[in-house]
């Protein structure tokens, strides 16, 4: 979460964008089905390095509806990805079968209000999972 918040400080996320939205039509080649949507800042060079993988067992945050989470690649990759979890998505979690090495994903955060917004950005027009439009993240701040 540090990291995180990090990016939230520096204004880096501010002009990011949603860029990814997945749901249950959109994952073909999937075995485990997922729903998220997927933001970043790609294309500016603010990345911090990468983070030690903090799995939910270690944490207690599960992949509820409305968690935010880091995405990643293979473990100790998480940088700056992050998504939102729409439903809530166990499969995410350490022991979770939707990355083959059962770690999972960071889980740190939680939407407050305005999942009615996350849900309609992820119900908007895509290729793929990638949106036509991205959605852009007029800014991200902390209380």
């Amino acid at each position: 979460m540090a990291n995180f918040e990090r990016y939230i400080d520096q204004g880096v996320f501010d002009g990011a964008s949603f860029y990814r939205v997945v749901h249950m039509d959109n994952q073909p080649n999937d075995s485990i089905k997922i729903e998220v949507i997927q933001g970043d800042f790609t294309g500016k060079a603010h990345y911090f390095p990468t983070i030690e993988h903090e799995t939910t067992n270690i944490t207690g945050v599960k992949h509820k509806d409305g968690t935010v989470s880091m995405g990643r690649f293979a473990v100790g990759t998480t940088a700056a990805e992050f998504f939102i979890c729409i439903n809530d998505q166990p499969e995410l979690d350490f022991g979770g079968k939707r990355n083959p090495d059962g770690q999972g994903f960071a889980a740190f955060g939680k939407v407050l209000k305005g999942m009615d917004v996350v849900v309609e950005i992820q119900q908007r027009s895509s290729t793929k999972q990638a949106l036509d439009e991205p959605v852009a993240i007029t800014e991200i701040t902390r209380k």
